[in-house]
């Protein structure tokens, strides 16, 4: 069982990510263990992903293109401009081909903890969410995404969303479709849940 390998991951991170990284992965593995208590979500599957969300963020950004061609095929012109995004591509692919991890959950979580994705899973909500509101989080709007996150995971999701598609217009830079599934999807359930 994948849960059960934290400390086989825990080397593997430690060897692979800068200090930094490295304690970065481990607030946000606290911080989706926390989310998952509060909203329902498997702990220790949430604490699992959170450890290992960012095993490639560090990698050569050739290695990981060679890696997503070797087990995903050729990469789209938008997937091939967003290489901010690729290490969670590349991260599920090297869990699922080198390290043999078999828990679809987990590797779903790390796929799409950085664009987030159409029909998310509960799990996958949560490491996104825990990416943004881990403790080591400083950025402008840190505060407000830990605020929302306490209240509805569908509003830090929308608010987690705005904030990076906001930001990626703004630096020109290419809107991942994935991210805007995932915006559209989050905007029409809340807009359902509002008229019930």
């Amino acid at each position: 069982m994948d849960t059960q390998r934290n400390d086989e991951f825990l080397e593997e991170i430690k060897k692979r990510l800068s200090q930094y990284r490295f304690y970065h992965s481990l607030c946000v593995a606290e911080q989706a263990k926390k989310l998952a208590k509060k909203y329902g979500a498997d702990e220790e599957k949430a604490f699992t992903a959170g450890l290992i969300h960012d095993i490639m963020k560090d990698t050569d950004i050739n290695v990981q293109r060679r890696l997503i061609e070797k087990y995903n095929g050729k990469m789209s012109e938008t997937q091939l401009a967003s290489e901010h995004v690729w290490h969670a591509v590349s991260g599920e692919l090297f869990l699922e081909h080198e390290l043999g991890v078999t828990d679809g959950e987990i590797l779903s979580a790390v796929r799409c903890h950085t664009t987030g994705k159409a029909g998310m899973s509960l799990l996958d909500k949560v490491v996104y969410i825990a990416d943004f509101t881990s403790a080591d989080r400083d950025y402008p709007d840190a505060d407000i995404m830990r605020e929302k996150a306490e209240k509805s995971l569908d509003e830090a999701m929308l608010y987690g969303l705005q904030y990076t598609l906001v930001k990626t217009v703004k630096r020109s830079g290419v809107l991942h479709p994935d991210s805007l599934f995932a915006y559209n999807e989050t905007v029409l359930k809340m807009k359902a849940r509002e008229e019930v």
